[in-house]
């Protein structure tokens, strides 16, 4: 397997900009999940990792080596595309083995790499099949095997479980996270999809508008985002974003929100500098944006809770969302418990100091 370094990487179509100066260091080994909305040059960025896109500028680098100007076939990679990309007139076992048998690989050779790659994506009674006769799933498999018996430096994902539903998104989710602690290959994938970053990663990499917003664990980026972006990009119901003004009295802090209701925080904010010591205060009187994830909001707090109104009620089997309005405000509380509230019941809630995420509302940016 090998490093992947992504340096000072641009991408324009003409006056068009896709890619606007990405730096990114893939180590040895590692899963990492290129994640953003549609068009954020997701996609862009891998397919130049693979050589099928032109760099505008910058560099890559695999296992040390520029590639810049090196074709597809000779940066010792593998890409498993969202079309699955099948010979529909061969066979699992000649799908498979394709790539192979065009480089003059020995028979004995190709027949343990094929077996070897159908135990561990437990495709042995299905090497006889064309894939017609294959559901998504498996045929998403003989892709995946397609690409490890190549036994690349680096496997591509190109938004595999797109085209799945989403019983088989979640089988397959699990296929592709035992196949990397098994090979221990340096992965990069790309998807639109929060879950499957969240679950697949060793680090997330949030991109928008060709611009990465933040590198981190998927933890790192549910629990503290760097901006706006990604907090309501990250989670599961989204976070909620309360606009208000900020208040500071040197001792507590507390935000005003929509018809004078009061947001105790736990702490003074300040914006992050270079280092702790260049951090600034923020202003009494900024605007600010507080996020609170439905999950983190208690209900029936008694003493010291809001009495929120109930505008919706969604089950899930898992627990229940509940849309609830405050005053001029509306946001979403998740609860594990099934609900018995009824639309236009008031219930008492409480938004903990401690669980606030604040940000700058002009730039997005977070608030320490």
């Amino acid at each position: 397997m090998a490093s992947i370094d992504i340096v000072g990487i641009r991408k324009a179509y003409g006056a068009l900009q896709i890619l606007h100066g990405i730096d990114l260091t893939i180590r040895d080994g590692e899963f990492i999940v290129l994640v953003g909305p549609s068009g954020c040059g997701k996609s862009t960025l891998l397919r130049m990792i693979a050589g099928l896109e032109d760099i505008s500028a910058g560099e890559i680098r695999i296992d040390g080596r520029r590639v810049n100007d090196l074709p597809p076939r000779d940066r010792d990679i593998a890409m498993v595309f969202q079309s699955y990309a099948l010979y529909p007139h061969m066979t699992v076992a000649e799908n498979m083995s394709y790539s192979l048998r065009l480089r003059k690989t020995g028979r004995e050779k190709i027949a343990a790499a094929i077996d070897g790659a159908a135990s561990i994506l437990g495709l042995n009674t299905l090497m006889e099949r064309r894939p017609k006769a294959l559901s998504g799933g498996q045929r998403q498999r003989v892709a995946m095997g397609r690409a490890i018996v190549r036994a690349p430096k680096a496997f591509l994902f190109d938004e595999p479980l797109s085209n799945l539903d989403a019983r088989l998104r979640e089988q397959m989710r699990g296929e592709i996270k035992k196949l990397h602690h098994s090979l221990s290959a340096t992965s990069v994938y790309v998807t639109h999809d929060q879950i499957e970053a969240m679950t697949l990663a060793d680090r997330i990499v949030a991109l928008n508008g060709g611009v990465v917003q933040q590198v981190g664990t998927p933890l790192d980026l549910y629990d503290r985002p760097a901006n706006l972006f990604v907090a309501g990009f990250i989670g599961s119901p989204a976070m909620n974003m309360i606009e208000g003004r900020y208040r500071s009295d040197r001792v507590s802090a507390w935000v005003e929100l929509a018809e004078g209701l009061i947001l105790p925080l736990h702490k003074t904010l300040q914006r992050a500098g270079i280092d702790e010591e260049e951090a600034a205060d923020v202003e009494d009187g900024a605007a600010v944006t507080i996020g609170i994830r439905p999950e983190h909001i208690f209900l029936d707090p008694g003493v010291g809770g809001f009495e929120a109104t109930v505008e919706l009620i969604e089950p899930t089997g898992l627990g229940t969302i509940l849309h609830l309005r405050l005053g001029g405000v509306s946001f979403k509380a998740f609860s594990l418990e099934r609900s018995d509230a009824a639309i236009g019941d008031r219930l008492s809630v409480s938004l903990p100091p401690e669980r606030l995420h604040a940000f700058d509302a002009a730039d997005g940016v977070r608030l320490i």
